[in-house]
């Protein structure tokens, strides 16, 4: 039979009005189709957990003419607070989200700041470009932001400090160390599964097309010196400036954040330009001088301002501040997307980020969506900034990998404008070279997506290498900060040091273990599309011990961890808990 709810018109024309019975029965329906819905969105998701099947509201409820004047004020009282009230909290948890951001760069600052403009400042360990690349990551990993990295390294070269030859792998370096802030962001998604791994593909997709195009490019750089070259036949020979600020999302969260903290970004560079010995009592924490003699009032009102803690103490303190402001901002973000985004809004919203332009000009979607992601990066002065706002919405399921790709791609050429702009504050003959070093920064992200973009068979490279990812920290969510710390800090620390010690040191140690991994990729490949071409011991990897073709053994060791530890944390609550009412009996007795 037909629903009578289906048929308003009908029914209202003949008189009719529902008994309590058939509204009862109308609700058990509804149920049973939500019901029915999410059981289909389970078995979609376990098809493909990419394609994320967004949950569905039942359109069928009760018609607005049965509704008594109770009913009605409950159903326009639960759409203003869906399409009013919860937009509203939206951008105000986003608002805090991206201060938080900022207070999380403040924090890695203060504690590792002038530590980054020391190891800037040592020109000699540079002359190694494969040192250079990993200074540019471990620095950018401590400042939290490759256009304050750049900006640095800008400087140095408008100081004389650094050769454009050398700053280059240092910029390539600070591209990559830029994706770990939309990588912590992913883990505030772990609690569901499918989630994490969309929400850890869609971040790591950005490493992987940083850390493919440095593989390309920077030995075609240290062979034939592609980029120096293109870049100084672009500039002309003589140039004039004028220093340019621009601040645009800055403006509006600036007015808080200076409540909270303020760090002085041109300590650190007064540290990589003129060196440690020569900057006395450096301080990246903007503090009044509360010394004896002086009289001037304090320009600072924030709440470090008169503290006489270090900057490593402060920059503990709001360590610990942003990333709980961060983590309980995203889980509100997420909560509140998950609520709104429902029904027809949903697949609307899904449809229109993830539409392709119709007939032979779909390939042109991807191309627009490079653009806004590079305009609106621009607008928040940071890539960071931006992927880490959009990270969750893959987690959700409203933007996909695919689309997710070139937003990314977009966010790196964004990001370039701040280095550009840090090179017009150069005068004289040392403007010339500082533009250079921020166009390499820029001809760099356009020569990687040439590489990886326009061939769809070289675009499913970095995707398919992050759905991998997400697939493993969705399976092992361990492994998540296993490749945070093996990828962003073991890795370049190692490599760093190697290259510290001597170049033939590293070339020894490397290059049979990258020799070694080339191979294992090939005979992957060659497993998955051609197994035919391989002997019959190379088909699989079982011929090898368990630990070195699995993380299961890993996962039992960590799991078992866990389950001491939490065995441990148990039986002490029970210990306290016990001892807490024998104490509270003893207090009685006495009374």
């Amino acid at each position: 039979m037909e629903d009578r709810h289906s048929n308003d018109i009908e029914l209202d024309n003949v008189g009719y009005v529902p008994n309590e019975d058939e509204l009862v029965n109308s609700e058990k329906k509804e149920s049973n189709v939500n019901t029915k819905q999410n059981v289909n969105k389970d078995k979609d998701e376990e098809a493909d957990p990419w394609l994320a099947v967004l949950p569905e509201i039942d359109d069928n409820q009760e018609p607005w003419k049965y509704l008594d004047c109770m009913g009605r004020m409950k159903r326009v009282a639960s759409y203003l607070w869906l399409y009013v009230c919860l937009p509203i909290l939206f951008i105000g948890f986003l608002y805090l989200f991206i201060c938080s951001l900022d207070f999380l760069s403040s924090a890695f600052r203060l504690l590792g700041g002038e530590a980054a403009g020391e190891v800037i400042s040592e020109s000699d360990i540079l002359s190694n470009p494969v040192s250079g690349v990993m200074i540019g990551v471990l620095v950018t990993v401590l400042v939290q932001s490759s256009s304050t990295s750049t900006s640095i390294v800008v400087s140095m070269v408008g100081a004389g400090i650094l050769e454009v030859k050398i700053a280059i792998p240092i910029i390539m370096g600070a591209n990559i160390g830029t994706s770990v802030t939309n990588t912590i962001v992913a883990l505030g998604q772990s609690g569901d599964r499918n989630e994490f791994r969309r929400a850890f593909g869609g971040a790591t997709v950005h490493d992987m097309f940083n850390w493919l195009t440095v593989a390309i490019l920077l030995p075609i750089e240290w062979a034939f010196g592609y980029l120096y070259k293109l870049s100084e036949a672009i500039l002309p020979e003589k140039l004039d400036s004028k220093e340019i600020e621009i601040e645009l999302l800055k403006v509006l969260t600036k007015p808080f954040t200076k409540l909270i903290i303020e760090v002085d970004k041109k300590a650190i560079t007064a540290v990589a330009t003129k060196g440690e010995d020569e900057v006395i009592d450096v301080r990246v924490l903007k503090v009044c001088d509360d010394g004896p003699y002086n009289v001037t009032p304090c320009e600072y009102e924030h709440l470090f301002a008169n503290t006489s803690l270090t900057d490593s103490q402060a920059g503990v303190i709001m360590l610990f501040v942003s990333l709980f402001l961060l983590c309980f901002c995203l889980f509100v973000i997420i909560k509140i997307l998950h609520t709104v985004l429902r029904g027809k809004i949903a697949h609307f919203i899904k449809k229109f980020i993830n539409a392709d332009f119709p007939g032979k000009l779909s390939f042109l979607a991807g191309y627009l969506a490079i653009l806004v992601g590079a305009g609106l990066t621009f607008l928040v002065q940071s890539s960071s900034i931006f992927t880490s706002a959009i990270t969750p919405l893959v987690g959700v399921g409203v933007i996909t990998l695919d689309r997710m790709y070139p937003l990314t791609l977009g966010a790196n050429i964004g990001t370039t404008a701040t280095a550009m702009i840090a090179s017009l504050a150069a005068s004289g003959s040392k403007l010339k070279p500082s533009i250079q070093v921020a166009l390499c920064h820029l001809i760099f992200n356009i020569t990687g997506i040439i590489i990886w973009y326009p061939i769809p068979f070289m675009r499913q490279v970095p995707i398919s290498l992050a759905k991998s990812l997400g697939n493993t920290t969705a399976k092992y969510r361990w492994f998540a900060l296993l490749y945070l710390i093996l990828v962003f800090f073991l890795l370049p620390g190692i490599v760093f040091s190697l290259s510290l010690w001597s170049i033939w040191a590293l070339v020894g140690f490397g290059l049979p273990i990258l020799i070694l991994f080339l191979l294992i990729v090939l005979v992957n490949i060659l497993q998955n599309k051609r197994p035919g071409w391989l002997p019959v011991i190379l088909r699989d990897w079982e011929f090898l011990p368990q630990w070195l073709h699995s993380l299961k053994p890993l996962d039992r060791i960590i799991t078992k961890l866990l389950e001491i530890v939490c065995i441990c944390c148990y039986k002490r609550d029970v210990e306290e808990r016990v001892g807490g009412e024998n104490s509270l009996k003893s207090s009685f007795v006495s009374v």
